[in-house]
């Protein structure tokens, strides 16, 4: 006869996982709720500024990544990197508040290099510690350097 509290320890993994897609996909759908609209467009951008459209294609594979990494950090990991993940999973949900929300281009661009550090720091540690951890993070690393640019190009063609 099944144990019902043997199968339920087995699942354990896969309910831990869900949590983090929840955790995760909470932070995507807070920030969704900031949509770029007239004020972006009205903005002057640099050339190599990709279509909108290109943003929830890459942010949800990304996000998809950064949960999974999450998991596994928080499965067997530093407290360390247990934090960064936490504070650039936090960063990462304030920036479009800021950047789309408030208009404020400054200070989107010091959340976003604070992002671009602390996951760095997490990519670097996971190096030494999580080889999948650090292979998950990479595109994200990617991702938030060409995203910090244009965050940096952005806030030096419109002047305040």
């Amino acid at each position: 006869m099944p144990n019902i509290f043997t199968d339920m320890h087995k699942l354990r993994p896969y309910f831990t996982l869900l949590l983090f897609l929840l955790i995760v996909a909470g932070v995507s759908f807070s920030g969704a709720q900031f949509r770029p609209g007239g004020w972006y467009a009205g903005l002057i951008k640099p050339g190599w500024t990709p279509p909108n459209w290109i943003f929830p294609v890459v942010w949800s594979v990304l996000y998809l990544m950064i949960a999974v990494a999450g998991w596994l950090i928080f499965a067997a990991s530093s407290r360390t990197l247990k934090t960064l993940w936490v504070i650039q999973l936090a960063l990462n949900g304030f920036w479009s508040w800021i950047f789309f929300g408030m208009h404020l281009i400054g200070l989107g661009m010091i959340d976003i290099l604070a992002i671009f550090v602390c996951t760095f720091a997490l990519f670097a540690l996971a190096c030494k510690s999580s080889r999948a951890v650090a292979w998950l993070m990479t595109p994200y690393l990617f991702w938030i350097g060409y995203a910090s640019a244009l965050n940096v190009a952005i806030y030096f063609l419109n002047p305040a």
